[in-house]
């Protein structure tokens, strides 16, 4: 079991990133990350997380500042609608520690990163903004990097957690571009009604539309919908658009959608998935977070795989002696709950990109009978993989 202090640098200052600085620093190591923006800006929608990432936020010191900056949903419940707001039926998702970690928590993304951010500081993470790699070498002493203004750094290991496009990833010699997936979000953020205390699914033709409070105040509102691939939309008009494709929802949707102007706070992402095979690393050099595994997001589960890599390679690193070891079985340990999420996420959205008119009827009676066996499944079958995980870390 080796204690020895490595100098770490983190390519990526987002969720995975900071999760991963705050909890490698914890166990002693010298981190450092690399952000390419010259000043943190984070697109301001919001975000749920479930108890199995709040149980990680718990594991890094966050959770609780994490519930004061958001909404916990009081019972986990989520409640499904049709899409003219009729009632299909309502499922609750599972809590942990006996109810002391919350079934969901809806958070603004801006909050999540402002949280990260000062406990961070608090730790003494240097960050340098505006920085990115150009250009990488690894031998037996190291990885060497050169950054894109000229400046050269060496660490002990180097994590990419850049996301979806990671540079890290193409530096790596591994060439694997994202996949479309065929759909967009969009997202709203809106004055929070004081009775509006749970998540809301409302359910169209191949189509989603969500709210959920993020904050004592606020909600954010998300849509999916089938978009054409490499279509760009001009942000002046993501709130036209957002309200024309969700034209047909009324009920519990048709306030918000109603306030869509020019002055709303929108967001569009299409959606894309990175399916990475094992191994994650190559020599000192390891992905975390979307770089490796991306997912779609109809399962609300990327912001949680994320912060959870970051808590197992912290566990990785203790508990193995040499470095090899521990980023292999940290991929092992992290591709099984992984790779599962990406496979139910795209199954949930595929299915649904399918539906019509005319079997609406019969996938409401049947969500009606099955919803809380879903998710029941889900959650079961997720901590079995967490649990195949831990033994995994401790051969």
């Amino acid at each position: 079991m080796s204690r020895q202090a490595l100098d770490i640098v983190i390519v990526g200052g987002g969720i995975a990133g900071c999760s991963a600085a705050i909890a490698l620093t914890a166990i002693g190591h010298k981190v450092r990350i690399l952000e390419k923006q010259a000043a943190w800006r984070f697109q301001s929608s919001g975000i749920f997380v479930y108890s199995n990432g709040l149980r990680s936020m718990q594991q890094l010191g966050v959770m609780e500042d994490m519930i004061a900056a958001g909404f916990a949903v009081p019972d986990g419940r989520n409640s499904y609608f049709d899409h003219h707001g009729a009632p299909i039926t309502d499922s609750f998702y599972p809590s942990a520690d006996d109810g002391k970690i919350p079934a969901i928590l809806g958070i603004k993304r801006a909050e999540i990163h402002r949280v990260l951010a000062a406990r961070m500081q608090r730790s003494g993470v240097q960050i340098d903004l505006d920085s990115s790699v150009a250009a990488l070498e690894q031998d037996e002493e190291g990885v060497h990097l050169q950054l894109t203004d000229g400046r050269q750094l060496s660490c002990d290991l180097l994590i990419g957690a850049d996301g979806v496009r990671s540079v890290t990833r193409a530096l790596m010699g591994l060439d694997l571009a994202p996949r479309y997936t065929g759909f967009g979000v969009w997202r709203s953020v809106h004055q929070r009604p004081s009775e509006l205390t749970v998540k809301i699914m409302m359910m169209g033709p191949a189509k989603r539309f969500g709210i959920m409070p993020i904050s004592a105040d606020r909600l954010y509102t998300f849509g999916t919908v089938a978009e054409p691939e490499g279509r760009f939309f001009d942000p002046a008009d993501w709130p036209r658009l957002m309200q024309e494709r969700f034209a047909e929802f009324s009920g519990p949707a048709a306030p918000f959608l109603q306030e869509l102007d020019a002055e709303a706070e929108v967001l569009y992402t299409a959606v894309e998935e990175v399916v990475l095979p094992l191994p994650w690393h190559r020599g000192r050099v390891l992905l975390i977070g979307d770089a490796a595994h991306a997912s779609t997001p109809f399962m609300g589960q990327g912001g949680a795989m994320a912060i959870q890599d970051a808590v197992i390679l912290a566990r990785a690193l203790t508990c193995h002696s040499d470095l090899e070891g521990a980023l292999k079985v940290f991929g092992e340990a992290r591709f099984g709950p992984c790779q599962f999420v990406q496979d139910v996420s795209r199954a949930v959205g595929e299915a649904g990109a399918s539906e019509d008119i005319a079997n609406l009827a019969s996938r409401n009676a049947e969500l009606a009978s099955t919803a809380q066996e879903k998710v029941d499944g889900f959650y079961t079958r997720l901590a079995a993989l967490n649990d195949e995980a831990e033994a995994i870390l401790s051969q």
